[in-house]
């Protein structure tokens, strides 16, 4: 069974306090991308039972930065806290931007940050309790973002290069060895492959189903980092042999090209509008198909709008993005 999507927050103001629609599920993920603070001295994530004061706490996530930098983890339970869990280790740089990840598992929250396992946090409270995440401190947010665990499909003969996703990943496909498309897993160092993935990963070039083909009102939503010298980005929507949309950030010119390509010829280009990107940053991106027209939201704010070249919306079933970036999360 699909659980509901939840449309990510975008650029909330600290202290920020969110509900989590439909709670926490085995397979669920939580991203947060945002920036430190310079001469941050801490802040804190919570997952928690209830957004009023004094609410029970399942996981608090709370970087420091005094002295040498650590992460205390740590459960509020009945009005009392239990005993802290430290890392000494800052995943974290003041003044510089993130990506924290929380994956649900049966046994522990898997915690991953800029793409990189971080550590496990057993669970002292059921995650079916949780039902708010809170954000407090020296931070400023770009997006908190959401996952649900993918939803078992059977193998499809009609896509015979067709990989069944494990919970929590986005469907790929196979192809022959050397051309980039296979799904890469984030691994504790040194343990080998775990029983239950530690986080959500996905390799570039990416590609993706989108089930059903587009329609009037679907949304993709991409969110990711730009490299610091990154030259150019590709997000393209793809239909047989032709890209109906491609989307095209291009850093060395600072600009955002649109183009279709149909019958292996593109079309004209379109160049006007702004670049909103920005090298060395995170971004999230979402696609919102409309009856004749595209709507590009670049970090929560509509960026360009392109009309429709070709017409058969559920026809277009692929989404590929490629190019200088790290990607956090895709909803396709």
């Amino acid at each position: 069974m699909a659980f509901y999507q939840q449309q990510p927050f975008f650029n909330p103001r600290i202290p920020f306090s969110g509900p989590i629609q439909g709670g926490l599920q085995d397979g669920k993920s939580i991203i947060i991308s945002g920036r430190v603070l310079p001469g941050a001295n801490r802040f804190h994530v919570n997952l928690q039972c209830g957004s009023h004061s004094g609410a029970d706490v399942a996981l608090h996530f709370n970087p420091r930065f005094e002295s040498t930098g650590y992460v205390v983890n740590n459960t509020y339970q009945n009005r009392n806290w239990g005993s802290e869990e430290r890392k000494y280790e800052s995943p974290f740089p003041q003044g510089q931007t993130f990506t924290l990840q929380i994956l649900v598992a049966q046994d522990a929250y898997k915690i991953s940050t800029n793409g990189k396992y971080f550590m496990d946090y057993k669970h002292r409270i059921p995650y079916t309790r949780v039902d708010t995440i809170a954000v407090e401190g020296m931070v400023e947010l770009n997006s908190v973002a959401f996952q649900n665990p993918a939803p078992y499909l059977p193998p499809q003969p009609a896509f015979p290069g067709y990989i069944q996703p494990h919970a929590g990943f986005q469907p790929q496909f196979a192809v022959p060895p050397g051309c980039g498309f296979q799904p890469v897993y984030a691994v504790p160092p040194g343990c080998g492959v775990p029983a239950y993935p530690s986080a959500p990963s996905y390799s570039v070039p990416y590609k993706a189903v989108i089930n059903g083909g587009l329609q009037p009102g679907k949304n993709i939503v991409i969110h990711g980092v730009i490299n610091p010298n990154a030259s150019r980005i590709n997000f393209n929507l793809c239909y047989g042999s032709g890209i109906a949309f491609h989307y095209n950030p291009r850093f060395d010119e600072m600009v955002v090209v649109r183009n279709t390509k149909q019958m292996e010829s593109w079309g004209s280009e379109e160049r006007s509008g702004g670049m909103p990107f920005q090298r060395g940053q995170p971004f999230q991106v979402t696609i919102s198909c409309n009856p004749h027209h595209y709507n590009v939201f670049v970090n929560g704010k509509q960026a360009h709008t392109y009309k429709h070249r070709y017409a058969r919306l559920r026809d277009i079933d692929i989404l590929e993005v490629c190019g200088d970036l790290q990607l956090t999360l895709v909803q396709a």
